[in-house]
């Protein structure tokens, strides 16, 4: 029997339902899904945490588990010894108490993680594959840098959110070569925390377009009652936002305005013609959706993920499908999907803070030229609609699952 692939889980700080929590202790207990509970098919073999704040629950998990602790990214990459010794790299660089910059980016340090891993890979002399968990950095830089740096030592490198991969609700997934004349992607929340997730949905359709992706050649943010005079100047078209949002439950009565005091938007303006926009919904909508023009015809879908505003016991089944599709490019070292769209999203998301920073000025993008194609599909994805009962108990209850 061929050895089992062990991971290092590099992290920020690992609370109740952190992103180290919906993602690590998957991979220590199992992942829900809409077929059941799957075994993890590789081992958490070390741990590192740069924080622990009073309710840290990572110390006991891994105690638990007898995952050892590490006090430096490169000692849980040798697992205490000198050269590279596991086969693959979780950065999980989400949570902690980190620094807010003025465009309110909160500034993780996961380029500073990846220049660690990537580092003791380079002396090596050997690479694994690394997951980053959500954009890339909060500036282009950084971001590219890790980007590039990952595919100089041939890492396989794959990144970003779980909403990709969330269930759909009525199914949609664009065939490859759509002709997408106009697209919008609804979300709510912090611009910076979910103007990302946002984002990545509008990228995760859009990128299926005739052509493929072309990169993006300007952004632009407006704010406050900007955002519906922007309907009115073709910025974006109001009746994809609502066609968006009538596939969400949930919502109060009334309309955008009457909910809404602190709308959002992201004119994202491809190089390639095709209109893109992300419209936050604080107070209206508590879940993501997409809507685009296709040949003439609106198609929208709202996106949803398990356990938002729910009980904590649920498993955030969601993030199971995410990291089943990493675990994937750990056992075989091929991406599931491809990075450039977590790059191109990272970018975006940064010029439309800055333009919000600039007094709402548009931001052109000449760096943004990322071009690819998007995969004709991953294995790992929900089979129906919304989450089944299958994903609904907390955590199997075979005890020797994650001994």
């Amino acid at each position: 029997m061929a050895e089992r692939k062990r991971i290092a889980a590099i992290i920020t700080e690992y609370k109740e339902l952190s992103h180290a929590d919906v993602i690590v202790t998957k991979y220590l207990k199992g992942f829900p899904t809409d077929e059941g509970f799957f075994e993890p098919r590789v081992d958490v073999a070390s741990m590192y945490i740069d924080q622990f704040p009073d309710d840290d629950i990572g110390r006991q998990i891994a105690h638990e588990h007898v995952v050892p602790i590490y006090p430096s990214i490169v000692k849980a990459l040798c697992l205490g010894a000198n050269e590279l010794a596991v086969d693959g790299v979780l950065l999980i660089g989400e949570h902690g108490d980190y620094a807010w910059n003025e465009k309110e980016q909160h500034l993780f340090p996961r380029k500073y993680f990846m220049e660690q891993i990537c580092g003791v890979m380079a002396t090596s002399g050997r690479s694994a594959p690394i997951f980053n968990d959500k954009h890339l950095s909060y500036n282009w830089h950084d971001a590219k840098w890790m980007y590039d740096r990952a595919k100089t030592l041939g890492a396989p490198f794959m990144a970003g959110s779980s909403q990709p991969l969330a269930w759909r609700d009525p199914w949609l997934e664009h065939e490859p070569e759509t002709p997408i004349d106009e697209a919008v992607a609804i979300g709510f929340s912090g611009l910076d925390i979910y103007g990302f997730h946002t984002l990545e949905v509008l990228q995760c359709m859009v990128e299926r377009r005739v052509g493929g992706e072309t990169g993006v050649k300007a952004v632009t943010c407006v704010q406050g009652d900007n955002v519906w005079q922007a309907a009115d100047d073709g910025l974006y078209s109001r009746d994809l936002a609502e066609a968006a949002c009538a596939c969400i439950d949930d919502k109060p009565p009334g309309g955008m305005e009457e909910n809404c005091a602190t709308p959002a938007l992201f004119v994202v303006e491809y190089c390639d013609g095709l209109k893109g926009a992300v419209l936050m919904l604080r107070g209206y909508v508590n879940q993501l959706a997409y809507a685009a023009r296709v040949n003439g015809e609106t198609q929208a879908c709202g996106i949803f993920s398990q356990g938002h505003g729910g009980p904590s016991g649920l498993p955030y089944a969601h993030f199971s499908y995410l990291s089943l599709n990493v675990e994937e490019m750990f056992l075989t070292g091929i991406p599931q999907y491809p990075v450039e769209r977590t790059l191109l999203v990272s970018g975006v998301l940064e010029a439309a803070l800055t333009s919000r920073y600039q007094g709402e000025k548009r931001i052109e993008t000449p760096w943004l030229n990322v071009e690819y194609q998007s995969y004709e599909d991953v294995k790992w994805r929900p089979l129906g609609p919304r989450p089944s009962g299958a994903c609904l108990a907390p955590w199997p209850p075979n005890p020797e699952l994650g001994k």
